[in-house]
């Protein structure tokens, strides 16, 4: 019985906790407390209830009882128990097993936002030690390294203390690096060359024309195109890379990978932790999952091949450990749209846009007219810096195009919902206040709850301060604002940004789901393949070169728009087999070279 008591483990939020303000209705209705054992401890002088997981019978009273909704009592798989890596303090999360590294190899971790990563992480990297679950008695290293014998990790642990190895991570959010880093790019990147890389590492990541700049005025990408090179130009024999791609564009994305690929020595080891599949798929030799319960406990796979890996996760079940951990498995079956009969097409509003250019200092962009029809995605492909929020910004009429021959362009008017690229929360109240004051109506509406708020959980933000939340929360929140305003057209600029693997499937499928029952339009900008690919009906590819003078073609169907697209890019797609999601060839093998010459850069083989 002893075993099966231990495998329950209860979960307190800190934050949503709040003992001064409720009348503790956790510990007067745990039927444990009324037979007189401690199960539940709430004294005056406690920040938070305690409960204990041994007396604990998994009866799930507290749960609902809770006010603030911060209780979790969540069984364990069974044998979980044993291999307890690291666990923060009571009531708290819980990281089971480790990710193993390679040397030699590039090893990538898969999951979703909380359920783990980063504490493996800083595991890894030797900044945190692991406490096995005795947070109260720590266990010392000759007891961790006896824990892992017989296990790569055990050569691993016993490298990083004896040789004295050098880890160096690439933080997750790179907004934050100009409150630590400062001087200009230039200067940081000589103080850290350790490898006479500079040269090299700065064309790769085309850091060139940002030399001279200090390190706050970086936009987003720049920020982390440099935090990438930080890493990269130093000695080390960890290197440890957290989202690499955000902010990046396909192209850039690409080259990312390389130099994170080109870091591999025989001895050293690299480990990535990224969201964007296809370039996970890139870039990896091999894949750890990770599954669980976001906030609570997050469990490490087996290493897997990287197709293996990643199908997996998306499947959403473990077959070495016979474990389902998602309920419905995600596939990327490129869906027909409702608009491909004749018929059909005639009840559909066509709308126009003309030809219009804008100059903005050095650089221009030209747009060449268009039209589109409403229940449908358009998708912008292209690089940073080619123009594609210009057009969005002209659309929404937030920018004048350039007059031609004296007279003004005139651009249609259409009733606009812009999700800007860049969140900044300003606003001073919770996320519920934030709703009401913008968009009353929608967020009440039981359809909009079943198709954005729900599957974006917003929910379980309504009570959090808006300033409070993280990215991938704001970004929810900014998306359901953007579909909640009535307009004509919703601009969605990179929805992906900040969101995990998972999330950014469901932001997908609601935003797919919305356009098509409110028989709207919808501009995306989108970067990350796997989205742009499952979105888009047609596409418009911009050409050129970035921040000087840029095309952007009329719409076109995805497969020709993404054939051209990928030519400029040099890369072919294949599709898997099992869930049709899109992978990008590796250069000059034998699919690469057959798609190439018979020029279908994007294979879509249904």
């Amino acid at each position: 019985m002893s075993d099966q008591r231990l495998t329950r483990i209860a979960i307190v939020s800190s934050d949503k906790c709040k003992p001064k303000k409720c009348r503790q209705e956790c510990k007067k209705s745990c039927p444990v407390v009324k037979t007189g054992k401690l199960c539940i401890e709430v004294t005056p002088a406690s920040k938070i209830a305690f409960i204990s997981e041994e007396l604990c019978i998994g009866c799930g009273i507290c749960v609902k009882k809770c006010p603030f909704e911060a209780i979790q009592i969540i069984n364990l798989p069974k044998d979980l128990d044993k291999d307890t890596t690291h666990r923060y303090g009571p009531n708290t999360f819980k990281l089971h097993r480790l990710p193993v590294p390679r040397p030699g190899q590039v090893l990538g971790l898969v999951g979703t936002n909380g359920i783990g990563k980063s504490t493996a992480l800083k595991v890894l990297a030797g900044k945190l030690k692991p406490n096995l679950g005795r947070f109260n008695n720590p266990p010392d290293w000759q007891e961790i390294l006896t824990y892992f014998r017989g296990s790569e990790l055990q050569n691993y642990f016993t490298r990083i203390l004896e040789d004295n190895l050098k880890a160096i991570i690439k933080p997750q959010y790179v907004d934050h690096i100009p409150k630590a880093v400062q001087g200009n790019v230039g200067q940081v990147l000589d103080q850290k060359d350790e490898r006479d890389m500079k040269q090299d590492l700065c064309e790769d990541l085309e850091l060139n024309q940002v030399l001279d700049r200090n390190v706050g005025d970086l936009s987003g990408g720049e920020l982390q195109r440099f935090a990438i090179a930080v890493v990269a130009i130093q000695n080390a024999e960890i290197y440890m890379f957290d989202e690499p791609s955000s902010y990046l564009d396909v192209k850039q994305r690409l080259k990312a990978a390389q130099v994170v690929r080109s870091l591999l020595r025989p001895n050293s080891y690299v480990i990535v932790v990224e969201h964007d599949l296809s370039v996970l798929d890139y870039l990896s030799d091999f894949i750890c999952c990770l599954y669980g319960k976001p906030g609570a406990y997050g469990v490490v796979t087996l290493p897997f091949s990287v197709r293996e890996g990643i199908n997996i996760f998306l499947a959403g079940f473990v077959p070495t450990e016979n474990l389902r951990f998602r309920d419905e498995s995600l596939t990327f079956k490129v869906a027909e749209t409702p608009q491909e009969s004749a018929e059909e097409i005639e009840t559909y509003a066509r709308y126009k846009y003309p030809t219009m250019s804008k100059t903005q200092g050095n650089f221009k962009l030209k747009v060449i007219e268009g039209e589109f029809t409403d229940s449908q995605i358009i998708v912008m492909l292209g690089e940073n810096g080619t123009g594609k929020t210009t057009f969005i910004r002209m659309l929404a009429g937030l920018l004048k195009p350039d007059t031609v021959e004296g007279s003004d362009v005139e651009i249609p008017e259409f009733n606009v919902s812009y999700k800007p690229q860049k969140i900044s929360p300003k606003f001073q109240n919770t996320v519920r206040h934030l709703l009401h004051s913008k968009i009353r109506d929608s967020y009440i509406h039981p359809q909009f709850v079943s198709d954005v708020m729900k599957p974006l959980q917003i929910e379980q933000l309504m009570d959090q301060e808006v300033v409070n939340l993280s990215g991938g929360e704001l970004q929810r929140v900014a998306l359901a604002l953007c579909l909640g305003k009535p307009a004509d057209i919703y601009l969605i600029d990179e929805p992906s940004a900040y969101l995990d693997s998972e999330q950014r499937i469901v932001a997908s499928k609601v935003i797919k789901r919305f356009i098509l029952h409110a028989k709207k339009t919808a501009f995306v900008v989108e970067h990350d393949f796997i989205m742009a690919t499952y979105l888009a009906d047609r596409v418009i590819v911009y050409e050129g070169r970035p921040s000087i003078d840029c095309v952007a073609n009329s719409p076109q169907s995805l497969l020709t728009g993404m054939n051209l697209f990928l030519s400029h890019l040099d890369i072919t797609f294949r599709r898997d087999p099992t869930n049709y999601r899109p992978r990008i060839n590796k250069l000059d093998s034998t699919k690469d070279r057959e798609q190439k010459s018979a020029g279908s850069y994007y294979y879509l083989d249904d």
